[in-house]
């Protein structure tokens, strides 16, 4: 089976000052990832260097594109080889591009 290599590229990364006020203990460690940041995952692995709870957002989409699948809800992307996934952080969630290269 022919295996792609995916690009994964962190878009924006959103910060709700608001909500971590209401709801969210004080944390010294936040999230590292910053907009524009690149990784590859090869044979749909998870990449060096990528967080634990955004690459389980994103897992199955990596996957189904690292197998040439694709076309996710029926034309949802411009660019069917390609996803939008956010990580499930509530109060800073980062958007990241998922692209078959």
């Amino acid at each position: 089976m022919t295996m792609y290599d995916i690009k994964i590229t962190a878009i924006r990364k959103a910060d709700y000052k608001d909500l971590q006020a209401l709801y969210e203990n004080p944390i010294e460690h936040t999230c590292d990832v910053h907009e524009g940041q690149t990784w590859v995952s090869h044979n749909g692995q998870m990449p060096d260097g990528m967080c634990d709870s955004a690459w389980e957002s994103m897992r199955p989409f990596v996957e189904a594109l690292a197998r040439g699948e694709g076309n996710f809800y029926d034309g949802w992307m411009k660019n069917p080889h390609s996803a939008m996934i956010s990580c499930n952080d509530g109060f800073r969630p980062v958007s990241f591009l998922l692209e078959r290269v």
